[in-house]
């Protein structure tokens, strides 16, 4: 589970529900800092359990570069609304099409840039693997090429198994007593999040949607190839530590995508809440270099 430092957005920024041609998503929204000059928009999709508040340490730096950035609560995730029992609506399609609609949402009548972290990555895929206009980069932010890990297959599978039986309220204190002494300790201290806002954040979520998105995450196929024909820029970053995809998995799927690589040292599966500065920094130089591209290519196209 992400643990974002605050639950708070940043300053300057706006929580409010994004009106889409498939319905409402609770986003966070973040312009991009005065005086500096505009560059794009950005969509931020977050990973399984996460939230929209699993990036409010990236929009301040990314604003500074230019940005304005979008965060979301996919369907059913958190503060957007979805059924609670109809698992069919968290179709990987379903949730892909949806991600289609708030790229069109936030466009501004132009490109975005794409960002997903884990099962965030994977749904983003999905999106561009249906319609790459809308977006004029990919970042896939510790999500591999195809399932997580076997030893995170289990404890997505213990999971799934507590949902089916326990109400929300339980499996969370279930989860609790699970939990690593080193991290409630940190969360006793203060020092990544109060307990009380990851509480409301995991009942907030629907069970559909984590049965769902659990199973895919177990199942999700090979699709680097499909991936590797769109013509798009691709940027593979994670931490230097991830349990979920290996480090090797990463590294090759980058080697096929022809993805810029950046490994995050200090970080772990979620290097947007363990290192912030240097992830924000890596993020804006490839969006940078995604726009410079873009513009030559323009130029080249208009040519007589």
């Amino acid at each position: 589970m992400s643990r974002p430092r605050t639950f708070a957005p940043p300053a300057g920024a706006r929580a409010y529900a994004l009106a889409t041609a498939r319905g409402e998503f609770a986003v966070i929204d973040s312009p991009a800092a005065a005086g500096a000059e505009p560059r794009g928009t950005a969509l931020l999709l977050p990973g399984y359990t996460g939230s929209k508040e699993d990036f409010t340490f990236l929009h301040e730096a990314l604003g500074a570069r230019g940005y304005r950035t979008v965060a979301v609560d996919g369907r059913g995730q958190f503060e957007s609304d979805g059924p609670p029992d109809d698992e069919s609506a968290y179709a990987q399609e379903e949730l892909a099409r949806d991600v289609l609609a708030q790229a069109a949402a936030v466009g501004d009548g132009g490109p975005v840039h794409l960002l997903g972290h884990s099962l965030g990555g994977q749904i983003a895929r999905a999106a561009v693997l249906i319609d790459h206009a809308p977006f004029c980069s990919l970042t896939l932010m510790s999500s591999g090429p195809a399932q997580i890990s076997v030893p995170q297959q289990q404890r997505v599978k213990l999971l799934r198994d507590a949902l089916a039986v326990l109400p929300m309220a339980e499996v969370w204190e279930a989860m609790q007593a699970m939990e690593a002494p080193e991290e409630l300790t940190e969360l006793d201290e203060g020092g990544l999040a109060d307990q009380a806002d990851l509480r409301r954040r995991w009942l907030g979520n629907k069970p559909a949607q984590l049965l769902a998105a659990g199973r895919q995450l177990c199942t999700e196929p090979d699709r680097v190839e499909e991936l590797a024909a769109v013509p798009l820029p691709f940027h593979v970053l994670s931490g230097a530590r991830d349990d979920t995809w290996p480090l090797p998995l990463l590294d090759d799927m980058a080697l096929r995508l022809r993805a810029h690589r950046t490994v995050v040292d200090g970080a772990e599966h979620s290097p947007n809440t363990d290192r912030p500065a240097p992830t924000a920094a890596a993020i804006a130089d490839f969006w940078d270099g995604a726009d410079a591209r873009r513009r030559t290519a323009g130029r080249r196209t208009r040519r007589p």
